[in-house]
């Protein structure tokens, strides 16, 4: 749909594009490969944030299972900041923060949940940066760690973006 939407617009329109943000769908990625040859694509910020995001929330729902037996429930600590957990750190009231912590010290499982929303934060930090240049390096040492990471989330979002790595660095 995409390759056939880029078409209809004409060769004065898809000149005129030099970089074409998308998600990590390898069919928009085809299209834009196809039809705008002369286009930079690169991963949208929105879509490589959600990406950390939903790693985070995968963590902290398997963190519950594996310590409580069961889903979130109200009073459950993970259950409680499953919200905060989704913002930015720069975001966060002093209230927050006393609750992160406060979930976060209720079972040292939770480390894992901690670790991950880290390294989302890492991922987003990337995007805040004064300079391109310092935001490519945090970049380039996202793709060099994450793969790495013990905790199974982090490990394949570091494989998903290390894969399109040409796209999250443009």
């Amino acid at each position: 749909a995409y390759a056939t939407w880029l078409g209809e617009r004409g060769d004065a329109f898809r000149k005129q594009v030099k970089v074409a943000a998308l998600d990590p769908f390898a069919g928009y990625k085809t299209a834009i490969d196809d039809k705008l040859a002369d286009a930079v694509a690169v991963l949208d910020a929105f879509h490589v944030v959600k990406l950390g995001t939903a790693a985070v929330d995968e963590v902290r729902r398997r963190v519950q299972q594996d310590t409580l037996g069961h889903r979130g429930r109200k009073g459950d600590p993970l259950y409680g900041v499953q919200t905060i957990l989704r913002a930015g750190a720069e975001n966060l009231t002093e209230k927050q923060r006393v609750r992160l912590t406060a979930a976060m010290e209720a079972d040292p499982a939770h480390d894992e949940v901690f670790v991950a929303w880290q390294c989302a934060q890492q991922l987003r930090s990337a995007y805040h940066q004064d300079s391109p240049a310092a935001g490519r390096k945090i970049a380039e040492k996202i793709l060099q760690s994450f793969t790495s990471c013990p905790i199974p989330e982090v490990a394949r979002l570091g494989r998903t973006l290390k894969h399109w790595r040409t796209e999250y660095l443009g």
